[in-house]
């Protein structure tokens, strides 16, 4: 990797401002030393003070559970202990999904889902370069040779009800982050879904068979390429897998996921 890209994202990695050459020069940091006098930063989850901006408090921190090592090296669902690198879930070896990795930050419980539902709900879109930074360190390995990101799509009735797509958010930001182009248009949802959230994996398959669809006019860019899938949640893991069928049966080298959150089931 040269070039721009790869500047970029080893600036990244290292942990550079998120303000980029703007915080380097003096009279931006001493704007932005006036901001934080007028608006001073809050944190994410309960709006306590904090040293610096898209960050949680110290509380809140170790209330939220980030998805680190150990876990399965297919769909990222947490182990308990440690049963090797190379190892896979249950639920996956019974059935390997499309995709061929799925990464998340955090864990969807009680502490992260003010995080998410005021993301998705109550516009609190001023979070997304936070989370874009978050996704591009827990997706680091399915980052490194991607070639696009694709958001998960909103039926068109949905996005024009809530005003923004919040996968679309996320993978802007990411792709600030990282340098990986966003495809936003690449799938699109053919009809509109009633509320999957309580539904089990079979109830999801059923009402999503059909509704996910890839772009005709953005097909020719999926073919050969790594895509990597951004949500907001993964739940089943049934979203998701519809849409990597979809980019893959479009011609797609391979497809990985990121979320921002995902939720854990009770055995692996």
């Amino acid at each position: 990797m040269t070039g721009p890209l790869k500047h970029r994202r080893e600036s990244s990695a290292a942990g550079a401002s998120p303000f980029g050459h703007l915080a380097a020069r003096p009279l931006d940091r001493l704007a932005a030393r006036a901001m934080d006098v007028l608006f001073p930063p809050q944190c994410l989850r309960c709006r306590a003070l904090v040293e610096g901006p898209g960050s949680l408090c110290g509380d809140c921190w170790r209330e939220v559970s980030f998805v680190t090592e150990p876990h399965c090296a297919c769909c990222g669902h947490p182990f308990a202990h440690d049963v090797g690198e190379a190892a896979v879930c249950g639920a996956c070896a019974a059935q390997p999904p499309s995709y061929g990795r799925a990464r998340a930050v955090m864990v969807y419980n009680d502490a992260s889902r003010d995080l998410v539902l005021g993301f998705k709900y109550a516009d609190a879109t001023h979070a997304a370069p936070s989370y874009g930074r978050w996704l591009a360190r827990a997706g680091r390995t399915c980052l490194a040779d991607a070639d696009m990101l694709v958001p998960v799509p909103l039926h068109w009735m949905r996005l024009f009800r809530r005003r923004y797509n919040q996968a679309a958010l996320l993978a802007h930001a990411l792709a600030k982050e990282t340098g990986v182009p966003v495809s936003p248009r690449a799938l699109v949802r053919r009809r509109r879904t009633p509320p999957l959230g309580r539904l089990n994996r079979e109830a999801r398959r059923q009402r999503l068979s059909g509704a996910i669809a890839v772009n005709p006019e953005q097909a020719p860019d999926l073919k050969d390429r790594r895509v990597v899938l951004v949500d907001d949640v993964m739940t089943t893991g049934e979203t998701v897998e519809a849409c990597a069928k979809q980019v893959l049966r479009a011609g797609a080298r391979s497809v990985d996921v990121l979320s921002l959150a995902r939720a854990v089931r009770t055995e692996v």
